[in-house]
């Protein structure tokens, strides 16, 4: 790995003795993502690696942005948003990929809970937004069509 002096010192100063660990120690920072939920291979089990079983409950509250139709499968923009309150976590759920767990980012508190990312979809699927706020789940799907010319059909 390599880092500059300046980026170092930086991490350090700015983030603590912590974040500078992390900087120099990315697994350890690491250490606490969710092997498990990335690694499966069905929705049903990577939710209940993530959230443990519990089921989320459809909301309004929870605003996934994605395309209709995806022209390109390897790079479909995709954002989620909330305006709930205490959010802890937000996920994103691609169904029909070998992984279905594409992503999946904590919310400190008093942060905007308003995420974007791109994912790979192989074919056409549903794509769910899993939104954790005070203790409790709350999810909103919409299916993507990826045309012939993307990654599937």
């Amino acid at each position: 790995m390599s880092m500059s002096r300046r980026v170092l010192i930086k991490a350090v100063a700015t983030g603590g003795a912590l974040l500078g660990l992390g900087a120099l120690l990315p697994r350890l920072a690491m250490a606490a993502w969710a092997r498990e939920a990335f690694e499966s291979n069905e929705q049903g089990a990577a939710l209940n690696a993530l959230y443990g079983g519990e089921t989320p409950e459809i909301s309004a509250q929870v605003i996934l942005d994605a395309p209709d139709i995806a022209e390109n499968g390897a790079v479909v923009p995709v954002s989620v948003s909330t305006d709930m309150a205490h959010v802890e976590s937000i996920s994103i759920f691609i169904e029909s990929n070998p992984a279905p767990l594409a992503a999946q980012f904590v919310i400190p508190e008093g942060t905007a809970a308003d995420v974007s990312t791109r994912v790979r979809m192989g074919k056409t699927t549903n794509v769910t937004a899993v939104v954790k706020a005070d203790g409790k789940l709350y999810s909103a799907t919409k299916e993507v069509k990826v045309t012939i010319g993307g990654c599937g059909g």
